[in-house]
């Protein structure tokens, strides 16, 4: 079944991206299409696709791709041991652009809680991975 939002993210090179995402996030691919340079991913239940900026794909662009990809906007991508994601990333030369954290937002009358850090992909797509810590009276 494929989740009601999955964004599909241009890349400079596929396998640097592959590399990343299923090595570094543990993502999976569910299914690629290599003539196309494209794969679709899962983890935990997050969905997302990539595809070769520069590949045979069909292209849903407004304007030019210039690095960072992916500029004022950030994934934010639910994860069961956010902690443990958090080291693994920290053992490679990922850019942690936020480091671990607890935050609360507030939500009318309540507060929601995360765990929480953003790291940025090899293309500057911002990926903010999180813990629900629940809520509380705000």
């Amino acid at each position: 079944m494929t989740a009601a939002l999955v964004p599909e993210l241009d890349v400079a090179d596929l396998d640097v991206s592959l590399a990343f995402y299923v090595g570094v996030l543990e993502f999976t691919v569910r299914y690629s299409r290599p003539e196309e340079q494209f794969a679709y991913l899962e983890r935990d239940g997050a969905e997302l696709m990539l595809e070769a900026a520069a590949g045979p794909g069909r292209r849903f662009r407004t304007a030019p791709l210039e690095p960072p990809y992916g500029r004022g906007m950030n994934l934010q991508i639910k994860c069961s041991d956010v902690t443990a994601l958090h080291a693994r990333i920290e053992a490679t030369s990922a850019e942690v652009v936020i480091p671990l954290e607890t935050r609360w937002y507030r939500a009318d009358a309540f507060e929601r809680g995360n765990r929480q850090f953003v790291v940025a992909d090899p293309d500057g797509y911002l990926l903010r991975f999180f813990e629900d810590l629940g809520e509380r009276p705000a």
